[in-house]
């Protein structure tokens, strides 16, 4: 059994950071201007992968083998690229992390459903909620929205 891949995004990712997120990858977004260098450390010492547009990064010998350099372009032809050189499965393990801190998500326990807006409460609806943040998820339009889009990447279409 494979490992799934793990990323650090630079901050110009942030969108492509938060789909990641939504396939399952345990993937962290850079932020503040850290340099490059704390953050190809980083990516050494987690066993990530530096996702980033900054051509620059070639410079830096760390870089070898951990940057992945993206040209400019919308979320979709990046997620074409990234998904032919990982060889990602976007819908395995679909929705499974926050997309706002990577936390893995957990069933939503009786706490966080009262946080649920009501006309959204099934009784067939998988509720998950982030033991980090408290956010509550659940198959609402912005789910489907964005499942649309990995059913899509996984099908090679963009």
């Amino acid at each position: 059994m494979s490992t799934l891949p793990r990323f650090l995004c630079d901050e110009m990712l942030g969108r492509l950071c938060r789909y990641l997120r939504a396939a399952g990858f345990d993937t962290l977004c850079a932020s503040n201007g850290q340099p490059d260098c704390d953050l190809l450390r980083q990516c050494h010492e987690e066993g990530r992968h530096f996702l980033t547009q900054d051509q620059l990064i070639r410079e830096h010998r760390a870089a070898q083998d951990i940057a992945f350099i993206l040209p400019q372009g919308d979320v979709d032809h990046l997620a074409k690229l990234i998904a032919a050189h990982y060889k990602l499965d976007w819908l395995s393990h679909a929705f499974t992390r926050c997309l706002e801190d990577n936390t893995l998500l957990l069933p939503a326990d009786a706490a966080a459903l009262q946080r649920v807006p009501l006309d959204a409460r099934r009784p067939d609806e998988p509720f998950k909620h982030c033991p980090a943040c408290g956010r509550v998820y659940w198959r609402g339009s912005h789910y489907k929205r964005m499942h649309a889009r990995l059913i899509r990447w996984q099908a090679g279409k963009t």
